[in-house]
């Protein structure tokens, strides 16, 4: 038995088959269930799930679009107080250093200081 297959057809392209279990995995469980709900076996044509299909990847796609736009406003607003702190003195290499360590508990920095210790004294460093 063969899974269903679906085309988008979006701005004049269409896509290759997409298997109904791929739509399902990028659209979450509940919204195809809540899609085959909506629409009899009958009713339920090609056209009904290619419209419904493009309109999810449609808002999948701008809420990423959103979410990357928020990214890059908060990089640029990192990028500035990083300028900030360099404006007023500070080496900004060694503060990227501590947000670093901060990040990494206890261990994990013992563990990198211990590694670290251990290159240095093979390079005769120490």
């Amino acid at each position: 038995m063969s899974e269903d297959t679906f085309t988008i057809t979006a701005n004049g392209k269409t896509t290759g088959p997409i298997p109904m279990s791929a739509l399902k995995k990028a659209a979450g469980q509940d919204v195809c269930k809540q899609t085959t709900e909506m629409f009899s076996d009958t009713d339920m044509g090609t056209e009904a799930s290619q419209t419904i299909a493009a309109g999810q990847l449609r808002a999948f796609i701008e809420r990423i679009e959103r979410l990357e736009e928020e990214k890059k406003t908060v990089a640029d607003d990192i990028k500035d107080v990083y300028a900030e702190a360099k404006g007023t003195g500070f080496d900004t290499k060694a503060i990227r250093t501590l947000i670093r360590l901060r990040k990494q508990d206890q261990a994990e920095r013992d563990e990198a200081q211990t590694i670290l210790d251990l290159y240095m004294a093979a390079m005769g460093m120490a």
